[in-house]
């Protein structure tokens, strides 16, 4: 693989998936209000969803340039990373994406974003984790197969 082909060629960008589904759930909360019900200690809730994600993040991102490789989807994969965070789930950036969206929905207290995850999470493993897998599999063969048959997707 090289040069332009040399990278999964995902549907859309994780991050901007994840900001654009979440500022589309606060305007649908602004023309359609559906607030979340209260509980007790839903600040707390959110705000320590919010450190396990950002700290699950800065992990995966140490792993990531402790390997030499590349974080962003359109770049190539140099290494496979397989410890740390990967050795519990092969997408901890993506769970800890989707742990950062969640603190900042309940944080806000609309469910309106909740309910967005959905097809946030169906556009995750259908755009871009299956076409990371299959690039992983052709550039890396067996050590990513043995990979994924010890490691789970998600968590």
């Amino acid at each position: 693989m090289s040069g332009a082909q040399d990278t999964a060629g995902v549907a859309v960008r994780p991050p901007v998936l994840y900001l654009g589904t979440l500022v589309a759930g606060g305007l649908l909360d602004l023309v359609f209000p559906a607030p979340i019900p209260e509980f007790a200690f839903r600040l707390y809730v959110a705000g320590a969803v919010l450190v396990l994600g950002v700290g699950l993040l800065v992990a995966c991102f140490r792993r990531f340039s402790a390997a030499g490789t590349n974080v962003p989807t359109w770049m190539p994969t140099t290494a496979l990373v397989t410890s740390g965070p990967y050795g519990f789930s092969r997408n901890p950036i993506y769970l800890g994406l989707t742990l950062v969206y969640l603190a900042l929905a309940l944080g806000y207290g609309s469910l309106w974003p909740i309910v967005l995850l959905a097809p946030v999470l169906i556009v995750m493993r259908y755009g871009v984790i299956g076409r990371e897998e299959r690039y992983l599999e052709a550039r890396f063969g067996d050590a990513y197969r043995a990979y994924c048959s010890s490691v789970r997707r998600w968590i």
